[in-house]
């Protein structure tokens, strides 16, 4: 059996904040029309949100820029992935929260056009990031194919945040990147290590050059590197997940071998996490179960 997901990752430079929606609607479907089986598009952190200027000047336009979940902006984006009829993952936005928060917020649309799931990134990274820290991890359903976890650039530092998506039925993460730093060659290993160690496909997309560090990637189940883009150029990553080899290397192991989420027996006791002041259980270890 497979369950095939044809993606189409865009890395790409941002638009400017506040820019009218045809532009990226104009991206989106040339995108789509260059690769027409595509059923999920992604593309990098804020893509939306570019902004320059110093780090105050900076902050100042995004908070101006800030909108609503229930706002003109994701209203718009619903309608550009009903008009394709494609899984669109925009990227995150910068929300404004209802009690005035300012958040770093990924999108995920069906291609009937319905907000399905949002994600406020929870490791916003200090100090040079001005966003309230979410408080919840999440994962969307694409019916008949899979689940689907979000985390954003920095989460991905973080094991706890794959490794929760993973517990929750995630079979792909995806993680929209705005690296402009030095260590995307640090996070192209994280994307490897958090593939492995949760046995899920991991989809990392980056903004272009030259803002961006591009190198966008798709890791599979085992932490093989399926695709890469060589460098900062603006450019789209295709590829088809079939989300039962995460099935498969959960049933028969990391190389045949390694089957983490099968490692406890009811009968163990629990182990206590002094980090966390909780506990595993492995009663509830195992991943969730597609619904």
């Amino acid at each position: 059996m497979s369950r095939p997901l044809p993606v189409a990752l865009a890395q790409a430079g941002p638009r400017p904040a506040g820019a009218p929606l045809s532009g990226f609607a104009e991206e989106a479907g040339t995108l789509l029309a260059r690769f027409p089986q595509t059923r999920l598009m992604a593309f990098p952190e804020l893509h939306l949100f570019g902004v320059d200027g110093s780090p105050q000047d900076a902050e100042r336009r995004l908070r101006e820029s800030a909108q609503p979940l229930g706002g003109r902006l994701v209203r718009e984006l619903g309608e550009i992935a009903g008009d394709l009829g494609v899984w669109l993952l925009p990227g995150s936005i910068c929300e404004r929260g209802p009690e005035g928060g300012l958040f770093n917020t990924a999108l995920a649309f069906s291609p009937e056009g319905r907000l399905v799931a949002h994600y406020r990134k929870v490791f916003p990274w200090r100090p040079r990031e001005p966003y309230t820290p979410g408080d919840r991890f999440v994962v969307f359903d694409i019916p008949g194919t899979g689940r689907v976890g979000f985390s954003i650039c920095y989460d991905a530092w973080f094991p706890e945040v794959a490794r929760h998506l993973a517990w929750m039925g995630a079979e792909v993460i995806v993680n929209p990147v705005m690296t402009t730093t030095g260590d995307r060659a640090q996070e192209l290993v994280l994307a490897r290590a958090n593939a492995i160690t949760n046995q899920v496909y991991v989809v990392s997309v980056n903004t272009a050059g030259p803002l961006g560090t591009g190198r966008s990637l798709v890791v599979d189940p085992e932490g093989r590197v399926r695709t890469e883009a060589p460098d900062t150029s603006a450019t789209v990553l295709t590829d088809v997940l079939d989300l039962d080899d995460v099935t498969r290397v959960r049933t028969y192991g990391t190389a045949g071998l390694n089957r983490m989420w099968s490692q406890f027996t009811d009968t163990d006791r629990p182990l206590e996490l002094p980090l966390y002041g909780g506990r595993i259980d492995p009663r509830s270890w195992r991943p969730a179960r597609r619904g």
